[in-house]
This record gives structure tokens, C-alpha cells and sequence, in this order.
């Protein structure tokens, strides 16, 4: 009597397993979503270290922030996890890193000794960053659109890590600029008016290619420029920043230019590479 009553036990154990639901798995776009709300998570630290008159601290926050924006498109694209969502959080989160934070750094640096006029300028960054990224999830959206291999105007994490970095450079020289009359804002106005600006430009600048098989053969020299970019920036901290910004965004403002004279007065060859 023992025997059916043991294959009667190990039936319903099978049973059991067989009747409990599987796990499901964890969806991929997590992973690339992790790295964008840390970029986020950075951006408020840096309002809040900015708004305790922590300058320096929150100016390496919005840099961090940069770091945790490429890794999540870096993650999304190695994971193949581009998603809608993923597009809108990104974008969420760049407005608040790469638009609020920095504009209120500038605000605090200087422009808040010109009441009104100082105001306007320290919103230009947010202002021109949630337009560019706005055109950037419509073009996102729209299947005939060709994205190429460039962006359509500054990304705007590019300019909040040049207003960082430009900061982090000069936070202790600020001796350098008493001689101006305006001190600092002489520098301030004009770069937050040039970087908005190319925002809100359709001037191309380069995007960072994917490393797959046919990138690398394709887009082999632009690949060692950015390995050269991060190399200067892990020798050369906040001076190697400031270079290799200063060096992308004046190679994308000629090769608007040379785009634009071709356009005008000529054939237009292929600059882009």
C-alpha cells in the first residue's frame, strides 16, 4: 500500500511545479532606465550643492550626469532596448541635468547681479535644450527621417558639460576676470547666447558611432578622435573637458560652415564622414 501512495505524493509535487507560473523575465529597457534616472539623480544634487553655494561640487554633478546619459545610450543600444519610454525619460531627465542645472549655476555664478536681463539668459539653456530635445523625439518618431550619423544641432548635454567645465577651469583664477568690466558675465553672455544658439541650430555635430562591426570600419577615425577625447579627459580632468568640448563644438560650427558655402556657392560634397 506504501508504493501508490509515494506515486501518488511525487505526482502532485510535478503537478505543483508543473502548475507554477514562470517567472517572467526582467524587461531589457531596466537597464538603459537605470542609467537615465541616475543622470537624473545627478542633475537635483547638483541644484541642491548649487543652491548651498557648492558651485564646484554641483559642476562635477552635471559632468557625472553626462556620463550616466551616455551609458544609458550606450546600455540601450548594446541591449537593443530603445524603447518610447526610454526616449521620453531621457529626455525628462536632460532638461533637468542639462537645462535647470546648469542654468541656475550661471544665475548664481554672475547673472544674478543683473536682475532682469540676467534672468532671461540664465533660462536660454533650459529653454533651447527642452526645444532641441523636443525636435529630437519627433524625428525620433517619424520612421523617413534620416537621422544620419550626426546630430541636428548642439546635444545639450555637450552644453551643460561646456559651461561645467568652463567653471570648473577658471572657479579658482576668477581673478582673471576682474579687469572686465561686467567681471565674469563679459565671458558668460556671450558663451549662454552662442551654446543656446546652436541648440536650437540645425548645425551637425558629430555623434558618438556604435561599435559594431560595420562602424568600425566605417567611422574608424572618428572612433580614435573620441578614444583621444576620453584619454585627455581621464589625463587632464576639468582642463581636458574643456579642450575636447571647446575642440567638438568648434569642429561642428566649420563643418556648418563649410556645409553652408558648399550650399551656396557650390557642390556640396560629403563632410561628414
Amino acid at each position: 500500500m506504501k508504493y501508490p501512495i509515494q506515486k501518488w505524493k511525487r505526482f502532485r509535487r510535478h503537478r505543483k511545479k508543473r502548475d507554477k507560473p514562470k517567472r517572467k523575465p526582467i524587461p531589457r529597457i531596466v537597464v538603459p532606465s537605470f542609467f537615465t534616472l541616475m543622470n537624473l539623480f545627478c542633475g537635483f544634487l547638483a541644484i541642491l550643492s548649487i543652491a548651498e553655494g557648492r558651485l564646484f561640487f554641483g559642476a562635477w554633478l552635471i559632468v557625472s550626469a553626462g556620463l550616466f546619459d551616455a551609458l544609458d545610450g550606450f546600455m540601450a543600444r548594446l541591449s537593443n532596448a530603445t524603447s518610447q519610454f526610454g526616449i521620453e525619460l531621457d529626455s525628462i531627465s536632460d532638461v533637468v541635468s542639462f537645462g535647470v542645472a546648469p542654468g541656475f549655476m550661471l544665475y548664481t555664478l554672475g547673472l544674478n547681479e543683473m536682475p532682469f536681463l540676467g534672468l532671461i539668459l540664465s533660462a536660454l539653456p533650459p529653454l533651447c535644450g527642452a526645444v532641441r530635445l523636443a525636435r529630437y523625439n519627433v524625428e525620433a518618431n517619424l520612421e523617413s527621417a534620416d537621422r544620419g550619423n550626426y546630430f541636428r544641432g548642439l546635444p545639450i548635454p555637450a552644453q551643460a558639460i561646456m559651461i561645467s567645465a568652463f567653471y570648473l577651469t577658471f572657479y579658482n583664477r576668477m581673478e582673471l576676470f576682474a579687469g572686465f568690466q561686467n567681471g565674469i558675465n563679459t565671458i558668460l553672455i556671450p558663451l549662454i547666447i552662442l551654446l543656446s544658439f546652436l541648440m536650437v541650430s540645425t548645425i551637425p555635430f558629430d555623434k558618438v558611432p556604435s561599435f559594431d562591426r560595420e562602424s568600425l570600419q566605417k567611422y574608424k577615425g572618428r572612433i580614435y578622435l573620441f578614444i583621444f577625447y576620453g584619454v585627455l579627459i581621464v589625463f587632464l580632468w576639468e582642463i581636458g573637458l574643456m579642450i575636447v568640448f571647446s575642440a567638438f563644438i568648434l569642429k561642428g560650427i566649420g563643418k556648418g560652415a563649410y556645409r553652408f558655402w558648399y550650399n551656396r556657392f557650390g557642390d556640396d560634397p560629403d563632410v561628414f564622414g
